[in-house]
């Protein structure tokens, strides 16, 4: 605990090495610099504004791999960190001074970022502009799909698709000459991704969903004339994009693609991972020391879940142990109704015990959906999708239902705590719900903290007496385990030239997890290296200031108090969260 809070202390102070000394820039007034930095953010990101509620740029996707659109992104950071860095912290009050901490690190990370070559890996089987596209022209997800105007935009937007498609086949062909491409098990996930695209009869595409429920009030001839418009932009320009983006993969990408799993396998590959490592953490820890630290963490929790396999009085050993809890029929559901049934059931017997623990809660509800079939077989076991700024449209929880096997009853109380409440759907239902607090932190986040709050969202259930039943405990456990062994297998696939096949034994040898999960947990951390470090080091640093605090303010500490401190200022880099639990402590303290 205390190795993290130094770091996070070194992450605050920080410098970028790779940026010149900012000249001065004359000081303005903070809370119009943050405002006008998200407008220009947004029009540049206008996918990003339509999450937002920012529908204004509805009919716009920029092309975020064209030299026009790197060139401005550096524009726009460059310019607003000379002006955070020309600002006085002095002359601003609390809330402003986080505030210009939480600006300044987004920019400067975004900054160093910009010296990677990320471009030339535009996609992969778990994020993908093609995933999200679906999702959006779907007509489930934030593109609206309630006028004709909404229509139309959406054409357009097609339109910028197609270019980012022809930007993404030459940006992955310069990654070919610089030998950065992804590993080749990678690229056959993302064929059948896009196979199943452009193989559905145009009627049954997510695309045509919205065809099915058109806006009231049109005329036949009108909505005739909309259908054949719409009709014509998926046939003629969306449906071949995609088309030319398997074929690219699968007749020339393929054989330009790795062989070995890590960011090792690239060039400068080492520094590259450390930073991921990094800005996923927020904290300037060694990937070495990472390593160390989940392996610490797997050896405690493995003793812990012995623990659990004699208090119900299983003969076997652990081994044995996994294997029961991962195949007798009694810990799973024959159908997927059940399923989300048994989810729904979970939201109310854990929304009556949160007033205890909590003073604030979202307006926003959600809701429990099964994961979209075009993604069922690549996709995490369950994920969260904020809910409409504006409250049109509820959160979602989404699980996934492709394997039944690998949704175990026992598992259920704490991945409702983690995805839903009180931890995703919880923390960022009240960050977009804010008031006073500038729209890049309502909007915006940290993976560490994010992610944090929902594994620290899981141990609290044990103090709300959720895991009374030991089955859920070791759910509990199991869920910790797999982000302990985050820890041990990115850092062994990208630092210690781990294959994907050592990561997956390591992980099939120390936890009850269903083989198919495995496999998918390694490839997406093959795809998206640094991001699984981000839920561990997050927990263990808000644990480690809840202790500071109950230490500091003994009989004094309140724990709503508590997280209403770490919920009230959005999503923060964990040493900027760092800086204002000791604050409050203080203030506490009088």
């Amino acid at each position: 605990m205390k190795r993290i809070r130094s770091l996070l202390t070194l992450a605050a102070v920080a410098a970028l090495s790779a940026c010149s000394p900012a000249p001065e820039v004359e000081p303005t007034d903070f809370n119009a610099l943050a405002e006008a930095y998200f407008d220009d953010y947004l029009a540049l990101n206008p996918v990003r504004a339509t999450f937002v509620g920012r529908f204004e740029y509805n009919n716009k996707m920029a092309n975020n791999l064209s030299d026009d659109y790197l060139k401005a992104r550096h524009e726009l950071n460059s310019r607003y960190l000379q002006q955070v860095n020309a600002m006085d912290p002095a002359s601003l009050d609390e809330q402003q001074r986080l505030s210009r901490d939480v600006l300044k690190y987004e920019l400067e990370m975004a900054l160093v970022d910009e010296t990677y070559p990320s471009r030339f890996l535009p996609m992969n089987q778990f994020y993908s502009r093609v995933i999200t596209f679906v999702q959006l022209g779907s007509g489930e997800s934030a593109q609206p799909f309630e006028t004709v105007l909404d229509y139309d935009n959406f054409i357009s937007r097609i339109g910028g698709f197609s270019e980012w498609v022809d930007s993404a086949l030459e940006r992955m062909e310069e990654g070919a000459e610089s030998n950065v491409v992804l590993p080749r098990v990678l690229v056959q996930r993302i064929l059948p991704q896009l196979q199943d695209q452009i193989d559905l009869p145009l009627e049954q595409s997510p695309f045509y969903q919205p065809l099915n429920d058109l806006p009231e009030g049109l005329s036949d001839e009108d909505a005739e004339e909309l259908v054949a418009r719409y009709t014509r932009a998926l046939t003629l320009e969306l449906m071949p994009s995609i088309r030319k983006l398997y074929d690219y993969f699968a007749n020339t990408y393929l054989d330009k693609s790795r062989g070995r799993a890590g960011w090792g396998a690239l060039p400068n590959g080492k520094a590259w991972y450390q930073h991921l490592a990094n800005k996923n953490t927020t904290t300037t820890m060694p990937v070495d020391e990472i390593h160390q630290l989940g392996l610490a963490e797997v050896a405690r929790i493995l003793e812990e879940m012995d623990g659990v396999r004699e208090q119900v009085g299983f003969e076997g050993d652990l081994t044995a142990f996994f294997e029961y809890l991962g195949s007798d029929p009694q810990f799973f559901f024959t159908d997927e109704q059940g399923l989300i049934d048994g989810y729904n059931d979970l939201r109310e017997t854990i929304n009556a015990v949160l007033p205890e623990y909590f003073d604030i809660q979202p307006q926003a509800d959600y809701v429990v959906r099964p994961v979209e079939a075009f993604r069922q077989q690549s996709a995490a076991g369950a994920s969260y999708q904020a809910p409409a700024p504006d409250g049109s449209r509820p959160g979602i929880f989404y699980i996934n239902t492709y394997n039944l096997k690998a949704q175990p009853k026992w598992g259920m109380t704490t991945l409702s705590l983690h995805e839903a409440s009180p931890g995703h759907h919880f923390q960022i239902a009240i960050k977009q719900e804010l008031e006073g607090v500038p729209r890049f932190q309502r909007f915006g986040g940290y993976t560490a903290f994010a992610e944090g709050w929902a594994l620290y969202a899981e141990h609290l259930g044990i103090e709300m007496g959720l895991f009374s039943d030991p089955y859920q405990y070791f759910g509990k456990l199991s869920d910790e385990m797999l982000r302990a062994m985050r820890l041990v297998v990115d850092t062994g696939l990208h630092a210690k030239g781990w294959s994907r096949e050592m990561a997956i034994q390591y992980m099939l040898d120390n936890s009850p997890m269903a083989h198919s999960d495995v496999v998918a947990e390694v490839e997406r951390y093959m795809a998206i290296p640094g991001q699984a470090l981000s839920y561990k080091i997050g927990q263990l640093t808000i644990l480690s200031l809840r202790e500071e605090a109950e230490q500091a303010l003994g009989e004094d500490f309140d724990i709503k108090a508590f997280h209403n401190q770490v919920l009230n200022s959005g999503s923060l880099p964990m040493a900027v969260l760092q800086n204002k639990i000791h604050l409050w402590i203080q203030q506490q303290q009088g």
